[in-house]
């Protein structure tokens, strides 16, 4: 079990995100981050870079919001093909775009984390990657998925975790958590380091 000096704030709206630290026995406070994701440009950026100061911004303005002493968790993931940072789609053709480029080739999805003690304002941040391959998709299948809504609020248009899209990913190299929105174990041991 992880004893914490203060309490754990998730600067993050994500259920799986809360649902994974309840899964290794943390119970968290959700405060969800008002920081405008469209204002960070991905040009010019490494996707390590980039995830990585999406959340630490996130963990910073949920920081600043609190009037207790806490530890704020924040969180940003996204997909990578071909150098190309691939984000929430916009709307159901972004997502089907998303999807038939990703179909028969091999992604990385990176987790960027920040830890931030509210009072403090000590910040510790990391990153995770994780290699996933997709099997060769058909039309109609993209489009009954999408059709469920299940790909809106998912980097690269697809879950693993929870649904249909489990599917279409023949085989990983990394840490499963990651692709579901938040690497446990790189967390873990960046709480110990914390």
């Amino acid at each position: 079990m992880i004893s914490l000096p203060l309490p754990l704030v998730l600067g993050s709206g994500s259920p799986r995100r809360r649902q994974l630290l309840h899964q290794i026995g943390l119970q968290c406070t959700v405060c969800p981050s008002k920081v405008d994701e469209s204002t960070f440009s991905v040009d010019g950026i490494t996707p390590e870079n980039y995830v990585q100061s999406l959340a630490e911004a996130k963990a910073l303005d949920v920081a600043m919001q609190l009037s207790e002493p806490s530890i704020v968790l924040g969180a940003d993931t996204v997909v990578v093909l071909d150098g190309r940072i691939l984000g929430k789609p916009i709307d159901q053709n972004d997502a089907k775009t998303m999807l038939r480029s990703l179909s028969g080739k091999t992604h990385t999805v990176y987790t960027g984390i920040s830890l931030v003690d509210s009072l403090t304002f000590k910040i510790i941040n990391d990153v995770a990657t994780t290699k996933v391959t997709f099997r060769e998709l058909d039309d109609q299948e993209i489009i009954d998925y999408i059709a469920g809504g299940s790909p809106m609020d998912k980097a690269g248009a697809y879950g693993i975790q929870d649904d249909f899209g489990a599917v279409f990913v023949s085989h990983i190299v990394g840490c499963y958590y990651n692709i579901v929105g938040l690497p446990l174990e790189l967390f873990y041991r960046t709480l110990r380091k914390f």
